[in-house]
């Protein structure tokens, strides 16, 4: 069994941005995909080898000790992965290879998973697992509750197979070039956070099936320019403001009858909210399932402020609203509470002042288990019981998720200095399962302010060789600042360990969770709405500032800033719209042209770009490029699908056109997600050339 610290220490000669490249961001080795059986004995997850395997292996943790269930170089050479599959994955930013994910049956007896578009099957028993044969290369398998019948997907059409091999048949096969079952669209995946688009009736007779029809989607087309002679990617695309995906729900039996869903169309206008723009329609299918009750679904509607919870009759596909959901700005989902809501309010006693719950666990017994934050540096888990209350179940500062089954609870805990594992059991630790991540060659010292008015959270790093009063240091900002994700956490990340290795270069770094951020309450979350600039470049700005007057040895004079996503389009108004506070910046995969993002991601902060072209006008980068009066670098991966290489391109061209000069970095045969060794690495060593001649350092 691993001992308690599986900690890693890579080459003393080993740089910082090489290892970051080489551990995937310090990714691997880390156990993911956590599943523990109803009856708490077995815990399934995926994990590599080691902090430097990119190959998962299926591993099983049972009576205090873990092992291999199924190694995939044990079952052959991994070959081609089909297309499906890797869209797949670049939505879910997968970033290594072999076992990436898995489905059980309900009892967690049974594992099934596609591999190099093979299908197998395995037993937590420790029999060999099973090639299963199937009509074509396998992408997402699913199944049966019973542990009978496996679903996948092959050539956009649904099929079912027995685990025992036999039986294999077509349960829904796409009526056109354009259409797809059991896969997501790429709003569905990307901005929704959807991935999966089938869900198993509990008797295993049926399957509530997504069907995508592409057809009304613009079509994007993305070159390898590194290889004239490779014809370009189409790519459906529904960019702010274009026509979406048409998708559908379809109750398909196993004995081949499919009884389509009949949706509701559009919401209520008496009780929907009003706005600047409005669209009823319900476009976005947010989750599916079966409960006791039978099949449901959750549809939002195009402007996202109405969703509605429906039950469906799976003989007829007749529907019934079961619940209503509105909200002037937007409605976001808390992960686990949709469905939940159907049984009733999960909190009926309210929350305790202060608690912004994340997400929802579940259940075991009468006891509620989420995660939820009272400060938002932090993310804890907690219990619910009616007759105890509220009990927090982590203490140590850090961020704690939990997956439970049964009387067991796996606690994921990362605080600064480590990330573990727990088993739980009735309450008492069982054991842990390993985490064989690399323990980076610069150790991260962030120091955590609430800076400003605003209490803005901050987490600045300092060279650990530097004296106060020694010497002033050039600042870098490295924020991300942007809807969905947090960099000032008290948890290991390789944020940190990335900018305490810019830090040791010679430079103050800080990084700013501002509004729009999520873990700060709902006015904070929605304080972008309309505009998605301004509020978050003001924070930055206060930031530096207040972080100065604290530290004097801050040189404001000299101040870069650095980001990527999100984080680069701020890195890029940033010197266009303040250049008095930021000097010099470098802007990956920058999102410069608003209207080339997708339509549930832009119109939830922005609007409809024909109804409210100012909200566009006034966040997008293009149109301002000729107030550039500093150094910046653009960065872009040319096989980027998610933030297309047409953002840097058409930034790029605009300033050209106004006599900007600029720097111009394309990462060829790139995605949005820049792991590779060799660019990776160099990549960050480029960042730190460019801010040191940029600031004169």
């Amino acid at each position: 069994m691993p001992t308690e610290d599986n900690t890693a220490q890579a080459p003393a000669a080993e740089d910082l941005p090489l290892q970051f490249a080489r551990t995937r961001r310090f990714t691997l080795g880390a156990p993911r995909g956590l599943t523990v059986s109803p009856d708490g004995e077995r815990v399934l997850f995926v994990r590599s080898a080691d902090g430097r395997s990119p190959l998962s292996s299926l591993w099983l943790f049972e009576d205090g000790e873990e092992r291999v269930l199924v190694d995939p170089l044990a079952l052959g050479e991994e070959g081609e992965v089909p297309e499906a599959e890797l869209v797949r994955r670049e939505r879910a930013r997968e970033t290594g290879g072999g076992i990436v994910g898995y489905a059980t049956d309900a009892a967690v007896r049974t594992v099934v998973f596609a591999l190099s578009g093979a299908l197998w099957v395995a037993g937590t028993d420790g029999g060999a697992p099973r090639r299963i044969p199937t009509a074509g290369p396998a992408v997402d398998p699913r199944l049966s509750p019973d542990g009978t019948l496996i679903s996948y997907v092959t050539g956009r059409a649904l099929h079912v197979v027995r685990v025992d091999g036999t039986g294999g048949r077509q349960l829904a096969a796409p009526e056109g070039p354009e259409v797809s079952y059991d896969l997501a669209d790429h709003v569905s995946a990307e901005s929704i956070g959807r991935a999966r688009s089938s869900w198993w009736s509990p008797d295993g007779s049926a399957l509530l099936v997504v069907r995508v029809d592409n057809s009304p989607v613009q079509r994007w087309y993305l070159s390898d320019p590194s290889d004239p002679a490779k014809a370009p990617r189409a790519l459906p695309y529904p960019a702010a403001g274009t026509p979406n995906a048409e998708v559908s729900l379809v109750v398909v039996g196993v004995d081949g009858e499919r009884v389509p869903v009949r949706l509701p169309r559009s919401a209520d206008p008496e009780s929907h909210p009003g706005g600047a723009w409005t669209d009823r329609a319900f476009e976005y299918v947010v989750e599916g399932g079966w409960d006791g009750a039978g099949p449901f679904a959750t549809v939002q509607t195009r402007d996202q402020r109405t969703a509605y919870r429906l039950a469906i009759d799976p003989a007829t596909g007749e529907t019934e609203v079961t619940d209503r959901h509105h909200d002037d700005h937007w409605l976001e989902f808390t992960p686990g509470t949709t469905a939940l809501a159907r049984r009733g309010a999960a909190f009926p006693d309210g929350l305790p002042a202060g608690l912004e719950v994340r997400a929802i666990l579940g259940s075991a017994g009468d006891t509620l288990y989420f995660t939820a934050s009272d400060e938002p540096t932090e993310t804890h888990v907690w219990a619910y019981a009616p007759r105890s209350g509220f009990t927090r179940v982590t203490e140590e500062p850090g961020v704690h998720t939990a997956v439970l089954g049964g009387d067991t609870l796996v606690l994921d805990s990362r605080t600064l200095h480590e990330h573990t594992v727990t088993v739980l059991r009735d309450g008492k630790p069982t054991g842990r399962i390993g985490v064989l991540t690399e323990r980076p060659v610069v150790t991260p010292r962030p120091v955590f302010l609430k800076l400003g008015e605003r209490e803005l959270r901050t987490a600045l790093y300092l060279p650990s060789w530097h004296r106060e009063g020694a010497a002033r240091l050039p600042v870098v900002v490295h924020s991300y600042a942007g809807p969905g994700l947090q960099t000032v956490v008290r948890a290991a990340s390789w944020h940190h360990t990335v900018n305490q290795w810019f830090a040791e270069q010679g430079f103050a770094v800080l990084s700013v969770d501002g509004r729009g951020t999520p873990g700060r309450g709902e006015a904070w979350r929605t304080s972008i709405h309309g505009d998605q600039l301004t509020p978050v470049l003001e924070d930055q700005a206060d930031a530096v500032r207040a972080a100065a007057e604290r530290y004097p040895d801050l040189d404001t004079g000299r101040v870069g800033i650095r980001g990527w996503s999100f984080g680069g389009y701020l890195a890029a108004a940033a010197v266009l719209h303040r250049p008095d506070v930021f000097h010099a910046a470098v802007a990956g995969a920058a999102p410069t042209d608003l209207t080339l993002y997708d339509t549930h991601w832009k119109e939830r902060y922005l609007g409809h770009p024909d109804v409210q072209p100012e909200n566009y006008a006034r966040c997008s980068l293009v149109a301002h490029a000729h107030k550039l009066t500093r150094p910046l670098m653009l960065v872009h991966g040319m096989a980027d699908d998610n933030v297309v290489p047409a953002h840097m391109l058409r930034f790029s061209q605009a300033l050209l056109a106004a006599g900007k000069w600029h720097s111009v970095l394309p990462l060829v045969g790139e995605s949005h997600l820049v792991t590779k060794e060799g660019v990776a690495d160099t990549l960050l060593w480029l960042n730190l050339d460019f801010l040191k001649k940029s600031l004169n350092v």
